[in-house]
């Protein structure tokens, strides 16, 4: 019996202790499942669609990967194995920006496979209206006739909005481009996307993410003719009454100029500017068998040629990282098989498609300083408020009941 009464007398201490020791030994347990719940289909409703977290500021890595790379300021980036399609690692993937020149890649993608490169096509005044003020341009001039393999290194090569207006044309209007475009980044599963002028010239409402334009980059270096032309880095332009000039490609990475070393092994794709969307970049290289494309979008640092530095570090992560980081999402989950259009009848949909798609994937996540601490900080002491409001509960009833089993009250 007086084991019992002193075991009585201490209950309420042992079961605050006991709370206290249950709620200090989960915090690790609660920092742990935030920290890996990005990139599992439970956390993000979006998976299914093949879409990552992209809450602001979060940054997305692959479990086992190497450190991400210091002074990547970009408001959105995304890198990407060409080959499986594996996200390796992205920071606001879905955020809708502006996509200036980059949208170029979905205007190629879209238009390229339908006119021969040696069909001559020759320019009306019609054809150039429209173009808006400061435009890059390549110098195609109304009354000349011109192959398409020249309108097409003319917007690949000088990001040249004059060609991109006679493509346009031969494609059947500004307006038809721009829906055909819409049409098909749905179709290749880029629901970021919002397609107003084919060329990316700033227009209220266009947007584009990264990781929409990785899936164009990526569906275009498919292609021989994309691929080929996005890799060249000078080409002769014709001129109307005079020999042809020079072009050079506007792609630091790919030329090697303004300051820029050319990045090894770099296969090129697309560099673009305007003043709403900054600088953006989608770029390709191979690396030991493996081709890895980034997508930078709008670097913050106000640093020469950071789009360029900040993608060649994002390269040079990747190539460490592939074969060591687990993905954390897919280019292929959102539109696997690039199917369009409603199903046939007893078909699956493409939601069906997707949903299989998606990998779970066990993420690691660093957010920007200060971003996510606060919330952690307070669930833990609510959850150490609770337990010690349990544990007083507890040992007074066994307190009570010690006193009853001992004689009762004194």
């Amino acid at each position: 019996m007086a084991l019992v009464t002193l075991l009585s007398r201490n209950a309420g201490v042992l079961a605050v202790i006991a709370a206290t020791g249950l709620t200090l030994t989960s915090i690790p347990a609660v920092a742990h499942a935030e920290e890996v719940a990005v990139g599992r289909r439970a956390a993000d409703p979006g998976a299914a669609e093949g879409r990552l977290a992209d809450r602001t500021g979060l940054v997305v890595v692959g479990a086992g990967a190497p450190a991400l790379p210091d002074g990547v300021s970009a408001r959105a980036w995304t890198v990407t194995d060409v080959r499986t399609g594996d996200v390796l690692a992205a920071r606001n993937a879905h955020q809708r920006l502006a996509p200036a020149s980059t949208l170029k890649t979905l205007f190629a993608v879209t238009v390229l496979p339908k006119f021969r490169a040696g069909a001559v096509h020759k320019v009306s005044p019609a054809e150039l209206a429209g173009i808006g003020a400061g435009s890059s341009l390549v110098g195609i001039k109304e009354g000349r006739s011109y192959q398409v393999a020249d309108l097409w290194r003319g917007v690949f090569l000088r990001s040249g909005n004059d060609a991109v207006r006679v493509l346009a044309a031969m494609n059947g209007g500004w307006a038809a481009t721009a829906r055909e475009m819409q049409a098909r980044a749905r179709q290749l599963g880029a629901r970021d996307t919002a397609v107003k002028s084919p060329d990316g010239y700033d227009s209220p409402g266009q947007v584009s993410s990264a990781y929409d334009l990785s899936v164009f980059g990526r569906a275009g270096l498919a292609n021989a003719d994309f691929a080929r032309y996005c890799a060249t880095t000078t080409a002769r332009f014709p001129s109307k009454g005079s020999p042809s000039f020079e072009i050079q490609n506007t792609n630091r990475m790919l030329s090697g100029a303004n300051g820029m070393r050319r990045y090894p092994g770099v296969i090129g794709v697309k560099n673009g500017y305007t003043s709403n969307a900054g600088n953006t970049l989608i770029a390709a290289a191979e690396r030991g068998g493996r081709t890895l494309l980034v997508t930078v979008l709008n670097p913050q640092s106000g640093a020469s040629n950071a789009v360029y530095n900040e993608a060649g570090s994002l390269l040079d992560w990747g190539f460490r990282a592939v074969g060591r980081a687990r993905p954390v999402g897919s280019l292929e989950a959102a539109a696997p098989g690039g199917r369009a259009g409603p199903p046939a009848d007893g078909a699956r949909s493409d939601a069906e498609h997707r949903a299989d798609g998606v990998r779970p994937v066990a993420a690691q996540v660093s957010r920007e300083p200060g971003r996510g601490s606060r919330t952690t900080a307070w669930a833990v002491a609510g959850g150490f408020a609770v337990a010690l409001a349990v544990g007083a509960v507890f040992g007074w009833r066994m307190y009570v009941r010690g006193r009853r089993m001992s004689g009762g009250d004194s």
